[in-house]
């Protein structure tokens, strides 16, 4: 099941695409280290995104993933 949301992620980040790479890099990052299983640092690394870069899609996504892990609680 992460895994089906982790390609889904990265298939709408890839649709989406990205004007910032170093956004892109991020999530790149978080995502692998959710896919890890260490979540409070993918956490983190997708705060970071939304933090840095709020108004670009990557950004968006980040926001599911973290809604997404937070329910997981």
């Amino acid at each position: 099941m992460i895994i089906a949301r982790l390609v889904f992620s990265v298939l709408c980040l890839v649709l989406l695409g990205c004007s910032d790479q170093k956004a892109k890099d991020l999530f790149e990052t978080a995502a692998f280290e959710e896919n890890q299983g260490n979540l409070p640092h993918a956490k983190q690394l997708y705060q970071e995104l939304v933090n840095l870069y709020p108004s670009t899609k990557v950004a968006e996504i980040a926001r599911a993933r973290l809604a997404d892990l937070d329910s997981r609680k």
